[in-house]
């Protein structure tokens, strides 16, 4: 091998591991928590033409029913343009609906139909068996040390999700 093509690692230079060897482990647990758990919701997803969009649009308007399309988009962090096609595929397969703001006619705001309910919980189920056989030998007492928000990650804070009043 000529000596441009050399592969040794200790020509290639990182961050010092031996000072930020418990969060180096992180990083690498948490890449390989995310992949493992969202391995079956997207297998699911496959199965019906649907991916990673799919599902988080599915969870926000499933855990906050009457969301309007702007709070989707601030929560995902997401353009108009990158939540249309999305929105529309879900809308058109009849798993989202929607209605108009009870104060402003031109505010949409979204629903999951029973269809997509039940994709939701299909999506959910082998999350939460994931997390709940993570959990199972922790003490209760101990499980609030592991809640953080994406604040904790991010390095800035993040509003809160706010749950939308829904009008009778």
């Amino acid at each position: 091998m000529s000596k441009s093509h050399a592969t040794r690692t200790d020509e290639f230079t990182g961050p010092d591991r031996d000072e930020g060897e418990a969060e180096f482990e992180i990083v690498e647990l948490l890449f390989f928590a995310y992949r493992d758990f969202i391995s079956d919701p997207d297998a699911i997803l496959d199965e019906i033409g649907f991916g990673r969009a799919h599902h988080r649009v599915v969870h926000f308007v499933g855990s906050r029913p009457g969301m309007s399309v702007a709070d989707l988009l601030e929560t995902l962090g997401i353009t108009k343009q990158s939540l249309a096609r999305v929105l529309k595929q879900l809308i058109d397969g009849g798993y989202v609906g929607q209605t108009t703001g009870p104060e402003d006619r031109r505010q949409r705001r979204l629903f999951l139909s029973s269809k997509g309910e039940s994709l939701r919980q299909q999506l959910l189920a082998p999350q939460l068996e994931r997390i709940a056989c993570a959990l199972k030998d922790l003490p209760e007492s101990e499980r609030g040390l592991l809640s953080f928000s994406g604040a904790d990650v991010q390095c800035r804070p993040r509003k809160p999700l706010r749950r939308p009043a829904l009008s009778q």
